[in-house]
C-alpha cells in the first residue's frame, strides 16, 4: 500500500510539473508572437513613406464661387455654360471684361485651360490669363491677332495668332511668339524663389517653356488670378469690327 501511495504521489508531482511547463511555454510563445508583431509593424512603417498631401486648388467653372467681377469698361460680358466660362467683348467698343480670384497667392504654378478661337483680323482684342498685384507687379499671357508689323516679324501665317508672355515691370519683359487659333491650350506661369528670395517666373504653353525671367521682388507681393477678354490697342490695328471671345475650362494653382 505504501508503494502504491508513492506511485500516486510521483504521478501527481509529474502532472503538476508538466502543467507548469506548458503554461511557461504558452506564455513564452505569446510573448514572442507579440514581439514579432511589433517588429513587423516597425518594419512596415520604415518601408512605407509618410506622404505629404500636395495642395492643389482647381476651379472648374461650374459656378463663380471664389471669383469676383473685375470688368474695367463696358458691362460684364461673361457667363457659364456646361462648366465653361465664356467671356467676350463687343464690336466697336473698348470693352474690358474680367474676373479675378477673391484670394491672393504667392509662389507656385498657376494654370489656365483656354480655348483660342479665330478672332477678328486686325482686331484690337486680347484673351488674357494673368496675375495681378498692381500695375508694376503683373505677369501676363495676352493672345490676339496682333499688329501686322508684329505678324511680319514672326512670319505669322493665316491661322496664327500672337501670344505675349509679359512682366509689366520690375523688370519689364515681353516675349512674343505664334499660337495656332481654334485650339485648346494649357497656359501656365510658375513662380519659384531663388536663393535671394526673389521670384523666378517661367511661362509655359502645354508644358513647353516660352521664356523665364528673374523678378526684383518676392513673396511680399501676392497675386490675384485673372481671366479676361479685353479690347486693347497694343494687340491689333483697329477697333474690333467683330465680337471676340475666349473660353476658360478651368484654372488651377498648386
Amino acid at each position: 500500500m505504501t508503494k502504491n501511495y508513492y506511485k500516486a504521489a510521483c504521478l501527481a508531482i509529474g502532472m503538476l510539473l508538466f502543467s507548469c511547463a506548458s503554461e511557461d511555454m504558452m506564455e513564452e510563445t505569446s510573448t514572442q508572437t507579440t514581439t514579432v508583431g511589433i517588429n513587423n509593424t516597425l518594419e512596415m512603417s520604415k518601408k512605407t513613406p509618410i506622404k505629404t498631401p500636395v495642395d492643389i486648388l482647381t476651379w472648374d467653372f461650374n459656378d463663380l464661387n471664389e471669383w469676383e467681377d473685375a470688368t474695367q469698361a463696358g458691362v460684364p460680358n461673361y457667363y457659364i455654360e456646361n462648366g465653361i466660362l465664356r467671356m467676350f467683348t463687343n464690336a466697336n467698343t473698348w470693352d474690358r471684361t474680367k474676373v479675378k480670384s477673391v484670394a491672393t497667392y504667392t509662389s507656385g504654378t498657376y494654370s489656365w485651360r483656354v480655348y483660342v478661337p479665330t478672332m477678328g483680323v486686325g482686331d484690337c482684342a486680347s484673351i488674357g490669363a494673368f496675375l495681378y498685384n498692381d500695375d508694376t507687379h503683373e505677369l501676363d499671357f495676352e493672345i490676339g491677332y496682333g499688329k501686322e508689323s508684329a505678324r511680319q516679324e514672326l512670319n505669322a501665317v493665316a491661322d496664327d495668332l500672337i501670344v505675349y508672355a509679359t512682366s509689366q515691370a520690375n523688370p519689364y519683359h515681353s516675349f512674343p511668339t505664334k499660337i495656332k487659333r481654334e485650339q485648346w491650350y494649357t497656359l501656365s506661369i510658375t513662380l519659384a524663389l531663388n536663393n535671394k528670395k526673389k521670384y523666378v517666373a517661367t511661362w509655359k504653353i502645354d508644358n513647353q517653356i516660352l521664356t523665364t525671367k528673374t523678378l526684383t521682388y518676392g513673396t511680399q507681393k501676392k497675386f490675384k488670378i485673372f481671366c479676361s477678354v479685353e479690347n486693347l490697342s497694343f494687340i491689333g490695328d483697329h477697333i474690333p469690327t467683330t465680337q471676340n471671345y475666349g473660353l476658360f475650362d478651368w484654372v488651377e494653382f498648386k
